[in-house]
């Protein structure tokens, strides 16, 4: 990967970021990892210890195709959306050993080694890519 050191394009070394953003950033991390695995356990709710729903007079043995295929229906939004705040939460506890293990570098492009914005972090904690590198990737990917 090209830039992952923290020497900036022309040539200067770029600062860390500073303790307090990296304590805001800590805390930024630290509260959307509550928020997603209380989220997730909402839908751990949804299923039972083998996968059904935790509802059985309702959804195992429904009265009508209809409730049968509703039934059938939530379970499977409700596994879509745990899977996804999952992979969300791996992203954050990336970010969180990133910025434990090598605080030096957090903050900072993983493509260019450029600092990402503020404003990006702030909404994007996890981020690993400045904007430009981002849409550079994703623009790639259409293709």
């Amino acid at each position: 990967m090209a830039g992952t050191n923290a020497a900036s394009k022309d040539g200067k070394k770029s600062k860390p970021m500073p303790k307090k953003q990296l304590a805001h950033f800590e805390k930024r991390l630290l509260e959307e990892r509550r928020r997603v695995i209380k989220e997730l356990g909402h839908h751990g709710d949804t299923f039972g210890p083998n996968g059904e729903a935790s509802d059985t007079e309702t959804s195992a043995y429904s009265f009508h195709m209809a409730d049968q295929g509703t039934d059938a229906m939530e379970r499977e939004k409700a596994f879509l959306f745990a899977s996804q705040e999952g992979r969300f939460l791996w992203h954050i506890d990336q970010a969180l050993r990133r910025l434990y293990k090598s605080p030096e570098t957090f903050g900072k492009c993983h493509q260019c080694g450029e600092d990402i914005a503020f404003e990006r972090l702030d909404a994007l904690p996890h981020a690993r890519f400045c904007i430009a590198c981002k849409q550079r990737e994703e623009t790639s990917k259409k293709s």
